[in-house]
């Protein structure tokens, strides 16, 4: 059984190719077929229902590595961590990282992840320098920047064909840490003030926010690559069944527990990168605490002060608490896909238990708000936008439809197509 990270919707996939050697791939004959790395998609951009996957985590072999340039070549199923394993020690660091590091570089790509330093590096197409695509005619694509065929296969959910290889420009760092800062703030004109002034010092900036508590406090995370010592963490938890204990009750408590912890440690230390760009990772299998039915994540971006603070009115008077509210400010650095979803605003994303119907109407009334407010969602992470939704919110949809390889699709792209 394949579930994507959410583990909503359910998907069968009637076969299944795992390549070895990115010289004898061999496409499934099965259609249509969607590549997939390791389904850490919320929602069903991962997911092929009916159709097959091509698995690409077996090419994870880095092809080159030049430590004067910091140009990284390699294959499309290497993780973001076995980069930075490589990298960090010979004093390189990727460009953008998402919140975890247990994503291929052909998910990074096919998503075009961003992170906390949106406002200063963009997305992870940006610092793509060239990639292969292998399309289901049997022919190699070698694609760069300024390319039609790359524009498309940035953000381009997979369906552009297979990539083999990618090539990356990594930044130099001095080691491993961080100086990083969380500063307590009460309220969203607190936040506000604070990302305006965080976003012109600090190259990584996000805020938590505990929407269980009166005026929504919060912790915002500011930091900076650093010279100095740090030593990643050794031990790692794990959630090893099915506990479905996200409910109002425990998110209450997680969330007034872990202010006052972050409070109580407030001001600037260094930290090693790990638990600062993937907390998270630090709990092996962490979605199983939403129980079977699995976890909705609504994220979008909307232009402006008034449009999000009326999306998270809305999700407080749904009762959407959650332990996991992220909330930043991307900045104007222009996305190089047709699909890509980063565009200057606020973007905020939510976890929610799937309770159904119920959650599938909260959902619906924040999508709504979204639209109003000229933004969009996330399709990485989502499993309920409309095709009215995702036509309005990514204009060069048509444009990109061009490029779609005919073997190709997904369960995301069947359902906002209709």
């Amino acid at each position: 059984m394949v579930e994507s990270w959410g583990r909503y919707p359910s998907a069968l996939h009637v076969a299944e190719a795992h390549p070895l050697w990115r010289s004898e791939i061999a496409l499934p004959p099965e259609r249509p077929v969607l590549p997939f790395g390791l389904g850490r998609s919320y929602g069903d951009s991962c997911l092929n229902d009916g159709g097959a996957l091509l698995r690409t985590s077996g090419l994870d072999r880095f092809i080159s590595f030049d430590t004067a340039t910091g140009i990284l070549r390699c294959e499309a199923g290497v993780t973001l961590a076995q980069i930075l394993a490589l990298a960090v020690p010979r004093g390189f660091f990727l460009p953008v990282v998402p919140g975890t590091k247990f994503v291929t570089v052909g998910g990074a790509i096919a998503n075009d992840i961003h992170g906390k330093n949106h406002h200063r590096a963009g997305t992870f197409g940006r610092h793509v320098r060239r990639l292969e695509l292998l399309r289901s005619d049997g022919s190699r694509h070698e694609l760069a920047p300024g390319d039609a065929l790359f524009s498309a296969t940035i953000g381009g959910l997979g369906l552009t064909g297979v990539i083999t290889w990618a090539e990356l420009l990594l930044r130099r760092v001095s080691g491993p840490a961080i100086q990083m800062q969380a500063v307590p703030f009460r309220g969203l004109p607190d936040f506000f003030s604070i990302s305006e002034e965080s976003d012109s010092s600090h190259e990584f900036t996000v805020a938590w926010l505990d929407l269980t508590s009166r005026g929504h406090r919060g912790i915002f995370f500011r930091g900076e690559h650093a010279p100095g010592p740090a030593r990643a963490p050794k031990a790692r938890a794990a959630v090893p069944l099915d506990l479905p204990a996200v409910n109002a009750l425990t998110i209450r408590a997680f969330n007034f527990a872990y202010y006052n912890a972050q409070k109580l440690v407030s001001g600037e230390k260094l930290s090693h990168y790990d638990p600062f760009f993937f907390p998270l990772d630090g709990v092996n299998h962490w979605n199983r605490l939403y129980g079977k039915r699995g976890l909705l994540q609504f994220q979008c971006v909307v232009p402006g002060r008034e449009a999000i603070t009326a999306v998270i009115e809305e999700v407080v008077r749904g009762g959407g608490a959650s332990p996991l509210t992220v909330l930043k400010k991307f900045g104007e650095v222009e996305s190089p896909g047709m699909l890509s979803f980063p565009r200057p605003g606020f973007t905020l994303a939510i976890d929610l238990p799937n309770r159904g119907e119920e959650t599938f109407a909260q959902f619906a009334r924040l999508e709504a708000l979204t639209m109003e407010a000229g933004g969009a969602l996330y399709p990485a992470k989502d499993a309920r936008m409309t095709a009215q939704t995702f036509a309005r919110a990514y204009p060069r949809r048509e444009e990109f439809v061009r490029h779609i390889d005919p073997a190709f699709s997904s369960s995301f792209w069947r359902r906002i197509s209709t």
